[in-house]
């Protein structure tokens, strides 16, 4: 074990364990003699000055004082064993022991770090410092061992997802995903990166069919009618789940046109009607008083706020049943965000919505039920107050109290 060098403050308290600490050199080692040790402490009055590397072993005061238990004696025959593998990695860093344990018990519950039995938590791989979801959630090492919550959804259903997994060629993505969305609500889906979110709101209108070696296995029904079934036009249901992206992505056309470009496409070329229609979306949008005199100028000129209204409008064109939204305002500022959530309120009362969000405030604010996803899992699914005070599974209110993400 290498010695310290680090010179200890002359408090009262740390020169009586310097005192022990000569007295347990001499006890120990037999070579010594009080004497000695007392001339030690009186050339710098820490520690005794020509202290062997034994000497220099902590005690259990000092061990104590940096806020770590002594490690046992059968795991190096030396009480301060377990301190000095704690504090090496601090001390390059120019911090004290004692202030890197208490940051690992800070981050956690305060109950200290998760290490393995046998390790102290710098073996931990600085999982002291950076809680995972295993290490914050007990008894989910097996993933396959999570017994999701799934609360029951009463009235009408718009979409049934019925044991569906998913795959990205090898990669399996969801794992018997099984959830009812309801009829003209805000559904949310939440969870962190990688969780199979956004895969799962693909799903939903099979633009997940443009992906080279997808699959897909179980059944996702839209307002009673199986998305997969051989007569249905994807195209039509792509018309009745509308898709908006986390980035806004109007057509390098002028604002008119992006939004009467739907009903072009379905048929729809009378002049008076498209009129009509682009007034409607656009006020429904709340972005008709702010462009009615330049709605022939270029949809590329707008704000990041405006083109997400613009590609919102552009949607309720063609008078979906379902709009899909996955993160749509990640890239906008807090006034147009809450322009946008507005607007889902607004919109409820006509389609059912269901959104991707890593804003958990968002989620609590603009959704009636919310699905937490955890490794392409469903994990938890309830009414949004019911999931945010009182979750079912400890893995749910672990993330939504932010010990991981």
């Amino acid at each position: 074990m290498l010695a310290t060098k680090r010179a200890i403050p002359k408090s009262a308290e740390q020169a009586q364990a310097a005192t022990d600490h000569a007295i347990h050199a001499v006890a120990s080692n037999g070579n010594g003699d009080a004497g000695a040790a007392g001339a030690g402490l009186r050339a710098n009055g820490t520690e005794p000055a020509a202290a062997t590397e034994t000497e220099r072993a902590p005690t259990a005061a000092a061990v104590a004082e940096a806020g770590a238990a002594p490690a046992e004696a059968g795991a190096g025959g030396q009480a301060g064993v377990g301190l000095d593998r704690v504090r090496e990695p601090d001390a390059e860093a120019g911090l004290d022991a004692g202030v890197g344990m208490n940051k690992g018990r800070e981050v956690g519950d305060g109950q200290g770090s998760d290490a393995p039995s046998g390790q102290t938590p710098a073996d931990a791989d600085g999982a002291r410092l950076r809680p995972t979801a295993f290490t914050r959630s007990r008894g989910l090492e097996d993933i396959g061992t999570l017994e999701p919550s799934i609360a029951h959804v009463s009235g009408a259903i718009s979409i049934a997802i019925e044991k569906v997994d998913f795959w990205y060629g090898q990669k399996h993505a969801l794992h018997d995903v099984n959830l009812n969305i309801p009829h003209q609500k805000v559904t949310a889906f939440i969870g962190p990166s990688g969780c199979g979110k956004s895969t799962l709101l693909r799903l939903i209108n099979r633009l997940s069919d443009l992906t080279e070696g997808a699959r897909m296995t179980g059944t996702i029904s839209v307002e009673g009618q199986n998305i997969h079934s051989p007569g249905v036009d994807v195209n039509d249901l792509r018309r009745r789940v509308g898709m908006v992206f986390q980035k806004s992505n109007p057509f390098p056309k002028s604002i008119f046109e992006n939004v009467a470009y739907g009903l072009r496409i379905g048929g729809e070329n009378r002049r008076e009607v498209l009129k009509s229609k682009v007034e409607q979306c656009l006020r429904r949008v709340g972005l008709w008083d702010e462009v009615k005199d330049r709605v022939q100028d270029s949809a590329l000129d707008l704000s990041g706020g405006q083109q997400q209204r613009l590609c919102i409008a552009r949607a309720i064109a063609v008078e979906p049943d379902v709009i899909l939204m996955d993160e749509p305002c990640s890239a906008l500022d807090p006034i147009a965000t809450g322009k946008i959530e507005d607007l889902i309120e607004e919109l409820k009362r006509d389609y059912t919505i269901v959104i991707v969000t890593h804003n958990l405030q968002q989620a609590s604010r603009v959704s009636d039920y919310t699905a937490f996803l955890w490794l392409g899992r469903v994990a938890e699914f309830a009414p949004t107050g019911d999931l945010f005070t009182t979750p079912r599974l400890k893995l749910t209110e672990d993330y939504i109290t932010g010990r991981f993400g």
